[in-house]
């Protein structure tokens, strides 16, 4: 049946979203984080991956949660000498997140996560409507 395929696939959808998500929330959580010694390097963004599946008994393509795999791009940096983490030039190493673009993301990964919760209701009213009319 088409209707239970796309719910399957919408399904791993909101599964993908929602891990998504927790990997966002946790990189705006550490967006302010710094160490307490010199030299020791902050919290590292996290970039959620992704991979295709094949379910194999219904024929349908799924996604799922890929490896979350480190941001390697260079640390921010604030001048605050008095900072127990301030190097010898008075420099804090700061995490690699900015916010707004986990803010961004965040809001694109709740987009997806409706549209495929979307998905869902509609197959469900559709699959209702179609046992309503075959009781008729």
């Amino acid at each position: 049946m088409d209707l239970l395929k796309s719910i399957v696939a919408a399904a791993s959808g909101l599964r993908v979203q929602s891990g998504r998500m927790k990997v966002i929330s946790e990189n705006l959580a550490n967006a302010d984080s710094t160490t307490d010694r010199p030299g020791a390097d902050p919290y590292r963004r996290k970039v959620p991956t992704f991979k295709g599946q094949l379910d194999r008994e219904l024929g349908v393509r799924t996604v799922e949660l890929g490896r979350v795999r480190t941001d390697s791009s260079p640390f921010r940096t604030r001048i605050e000498p008095g900072h127990p983490a301030a190097d010898a030039n008075g420099e804090v190493k700061l995490p690699n997140v900015n916010s707004l673009i986990e803010t961004m993301d965040m809001r694109e990964a709740q987009r997806s996560y409706e549209a495929n919760l979307n998905v869902i209701s509609s197959a469900r009213r559709m699959i209702s409507r179609t046992i309503e009319i075959l009781r008729a």
